[in-house]
């Protein structure tokens, strides 16, 4: 299965405090929009998203179809895809992807630790 690049998106209280933290780590603003309140940070081929107020706990997240530069990939497996595979070995899932679309759509589950997956796909 190609879960495509990977991130982790942090529940940030203070996006401009995280954002500075993160800078002394070696990380510099790759994307987002900080009035917004959003940020995806990079320092190598390490991705870590801020989010201020979206969502309450951490997410591990991964998105099919880009490589850790958000370059298009000529091959990848598409979320509706990856989401039968999921349903097929028993993984249920917390949002799932309209099955009969194609481009960008998102799923969603809980892994046995209670940490949240989402498996984003933005092509």
């Amino acid at each position: 299965m190609k879960l495509g690049a990977f991130s982790i998106s942090l529940a940030v209280k203070n996006i401009t405090v995280s954002k500075a933290f993160y800078e002394k780590l070696g990380f510099s603003v790759f994307a987002g929009d900080i009035e917004r309140k959003y940020l995806i940070m990079k320092n190598e081929d390490t991705l870590i998203g801020l989010f201020e107020g979206m969502f309450e706990n951490n997410i591990l997240t991964f998105n099919p179809g880009w490589d850790q530069s958000a370059n298009a990939l000529d091959s990848f497996d598409d979320v509706r895809d990856i989401q039968k595979s999921l349903k097929n070995q028993g993984i249920s899932l917390n949002q799932e992807a309209d099955e009969n679309t194609e481009g960008p759509a998102s799923i969603t589950f809980i892994d046995p630790d209670g940490n949240a997956i989402l498996i984003d796909q933005h092509r």
